[in-house]
């Protein structure tokens, strides 16, 4: 059994996903076992560590996304084997200081109603610089990390947030009992966004802990910031996460800022030469909305109180924006 069970989903990650577990060798933090799912890798990074001690792989016979490799990820870390306290989620393409993971149980040890704790993540290629240091949704359908970029001195303190970004974030096994697991339909993008508000609507909060650092490559698997690959997966993937975490009423509520929304990012997208993928994932979104419509969250009295409570929350978060 291990206290922590990090699960590493893989895909061609054989550049970075050495150093990533030489990084995880060196932790203060000691009781955690290493789960590598491999989404059908072509580039021999599974064979390149399978020898490690310590380490566990799961191999997929086809790339199934993020969201379904983690989810492969948790199911074995709650096997009696492991039956973990907590999962890790983080990419192949990260390096962990040496005492992020005991910083971020300490945290989840002290808050109990916390559903997930991410590290501060750090640019590879800048390490003064933020990659993501938790993430915000808002009225306008956007998910941001206003932290992007901006200098690591200036996030020092732990922070509540919308929802963790899973490319380093622990999570609380026992609350997937009553939440679910990540939904494999958005296969990647936007999933940790989903999952991390899909807690707040049932009384959990997420936090960022700056004391735990975690450097990050970035778009090592999908190839850059923007590409019509992301924005295709973003764009559907935002829609039906509406869809599935606001009751009709908040939907209609929100309708004018959601659209104005849209707009924005397809004009935005539109000078970039990506404006046909933002169409066509917008259409996606929509079917995925009708193929999906069992996966939306049960609003019960809990959960309705819960979305009051996020709606104020989206109108700050585009506050948020507005003043950088």
């Amino acid at each position: 059994m291990n206290k922590v069970a990090v699960i590493i989903p893989n895909y061609n990650g054989k550049k970075y996903l050495t150093d990533c577990l030489k990084s995880l060798q060196k932790q203060t933090f000691k009781d955690f076992c290493v789960i590598i799912v491999d989404n059908a890798s072509t580039d021999g990074s599974a064979e390149a560590v399978k020898d490690l001690p310590g380490v566990s792989i799961i191999r997929l016979s086809e790339n199934t996304g993020f969201a379904n490799a983690v989810n492969v990820g948790i199911r074995a870390a709650a096997e009696k084997e492991i039956s973990a306290e907590y999962a890790f989620l983080l990419n192949d393409d990260t390096r962990c200081d040496e005492d992020a993971i005991e910083a971020l149980v300490k945290t989840m040890d002290k808050n109990p109603k916390v559903f997930a704790t991410q590290a501060k993540m750090l640019q590879f290629k800048d390490t003064n610089k933020v990659d993501d240091a938790g993430d915000f949704y808002c009225a306008l359908g956007w998910a941001y990390a206003p932290s992007k970029d901006k200098d690591s001195a200036k996030y020092n303190r732990r922070t509540l947030i919308t929802s963790a970004c899973a490319g380093a974030a622990m999570y609380r096994m026992r609350a997937f009992d009553k939440i679910g697991l990540f939904d494999d339909v958005h296969f990647c993008y936007l999933e940790d966004v989903d999952i991390g508000y899909r807690a707040r609507l049932y009384g959990y909060k997420n936090l960022c802990e700056p004391k735990a650092i975690v450097y990050h490559a970035g778009s090592a698997s999908s190839g850059s910031r923007h590409n019509a690959f992301k924005v295709e997966l973003a764009a559907s993937n935002n829609l039906y996460l509406i869809y599935k975490n606001m009751p009709l009423l908040q939907v209609l509520l929100n309708l004018p800022f959601i659209l104005t929304g849209i707009l924005i990012k397809h004009i935005f997208y539109m000078k970039k030469g990506l404006g046909t993928a933002h169409i066509k994932g917008l259409a996606k979104g929509i079917s995925k909305i009708f193929k999906n419509s069992d996966r939306r969250v049960r609003f019960g009295g809990e959960q309705l109180l819960h979305c009051c409570q996020m709606q104020l929350e989206l109108w700050i978060n585009c506050v948020r924006i507005l003043i950088g």
